[in-house]
């Protein structure tokens, strides 16, 4: 939450003077008799600390002066009945509800970390499921059975297959390449195309189409290779991100688990 993002809108508003001045114990500064509270200050210049910011008269200088911006631009909005707008209330709503969940996420996270054990156990789980070997292949996708059938007749005839693939492909990641899906592990590919491509040796197609849940594939095994793994400092920051996600996905189950749900308004 960095200043700039915060009062983006408001930030030109006003340059004031900052110059000394006797406030209330509290208040970092007034507008027209509303403090601009000394709390608001101080959190604003503890979060851009916690972001790297270094502490300086400027920044607490630039913090009040937006703040007093924003407080005119909040005070006119006020005169206005904007804060009575019926989108406004639930907007309201909804802001207080996010920021609540979210300071509650970031809680349960700091009391529940992923630590570098948790990390260095989801490596090696990792280069696991990559296993020992890369494969380096080619596809060509279609929605049915027959049109599969009709391309490997093509190929099996000698046609090339990057051309077809180019011109019979439903795959806008491969198609405009001939199909060509670079290096993977199988682990990364759905079960009837992975294990399809392991059977293969370089330079084979397969002998019947292979169906999954996107359509009809014909594929080809362009080369083989050892398994090129990642350092663990290269994947560690992803890592810790699904691991954290994981967390809060089974906190998030285990609310649900407990709870008395009924929903009345779903589309039917």
């Amino acid at each position: 939450m960095k200043i700039t993002q915060i009062f983006i809108a408001i930030a030109a508003l006003t340059t004031l003077s900052i110059t000394p001045a006797v406030y209330a114990s509290d208040a970092a500064a007034t507008v027209n008799g509303k403090p601009i509270k000394q709390a608001w200050v101080d959190y604003i210049m503890k979060d851009a600390q916690a972001r790297g910011q270094k502490s300086s008269d400027g920044m607490k200088n630039a913090i009040i002066n937006e703040l007093v911006g924003s407080e005119l631009a909040y005070q006119e909005a006020q005169k206005q009945g904007i804060d009575k707008m019926p989108d406004y209330k639930i907007n309201e709503e909804l802001s207080q509800r996010k920021l609540l969940v979210n300071i509650f996420l970031a809680d349960f996270m700091k009391k529940n970390p992923v630590t570098e054990a948790d990390t260095k156990a989801a490596y090696e789980q990792y280069k696991k499921e990559l296993g020992d070997k890369e494969y380096n292949a080619r596809h060509i996708l279609v929605k049915t059975e027959a049109e599969a059938n009709e391309i490997l007749a093509q190929v099996k005839k000698g046609s090339d297959f990057a051309k077809l693939a180019k011109e019979k492909s439903m795959d806008p990641g491969s198609k405009e390449k001939g199909g060509d899906l670079g290096w993977f592990s199988p682990a990364g590919m759905v079960k009837p195309f992975s294990e399809a491509v392991t059977t293969l040796k370089k330079g084979e197609v397969t002998a019947a189409p292979v169906q999954t849940q996107f359509g009809w594939h014909v594929i080809k095994m362009v080369d083989t290779r050892a398994t090129q793994v990642p350092t663990y400092e290269k994947v560690k920051e992803s890592l810790e991100r699904t691991l954290q996600q994981r967390k809060l996905e089974k906190m998030m189950l285990d609310l649900k688990a407990k709870a008395k749900i009924e929903v009345t308004g779903a589309a039917k």
